[in-house]
């Protein structure tokens, strides 16, 4: 199974797996947090987020999610990626994690995929006739 990691500013990580857990019924496993503050030096940070891949990693590889790219909480996880055996998407969002738990079983690169297609496709405009849809009417 994918480990996961978001690597994100304050307790937008710990949020957002409050949010997949209600969407699950329970907290997924594999799936941990590192929140970044105003305060932090990244050099600190480093050996825990390393020691958070390491945990999260069963031998299939780990997702690491960003929010912002190019931010502190991305260029940790950059200081991360093993192409193949840690990846890194920036931009996480409620959508994406949720496609990337649906999908962790899957090889790496595919986890890669499905999280960015979630990410794209979780962000639209809402208007009279989606929310029709939505609603069923």
């Amino acid at each position: 199974m994918i480990g996961i990691l978001i690597i994100a500013h304050g307790a937008l990580g710990e949020s957002l797996i409050h949010c997949a857990s209600h969407v699950f019924g329970s907290r997924p496993p594999r799936l941990r947090q590192l929140g970044v503050s105003v305060h932090d030096e990244p050099a600190a940070l480093l050996p825990q987020a390393r020691a958070l891949v390491a945990e999260l990693d069963d031998g299939s590889g780990v997702l690491v999610l960003s929010d912002i790219y190019g931010a502190t909480p991305c260029n940790i996880g950059c200081r991360l990626l093993q192409p193949g055996k840690v990846e890194v998407v920036a931009g996480v969002n409620l959508p994406m994690l949720v496609r990337a738990l649906t999908y962790r079983e899957q090889p790496l690169s595919v986890v890669v995929e499905k999280a960015i297609s979630g990410g794209r496709e979780g962000v639209i405009e809402v208007s009279r006739e989606a929310c029709s849809v939505a609603a069923g009417r």
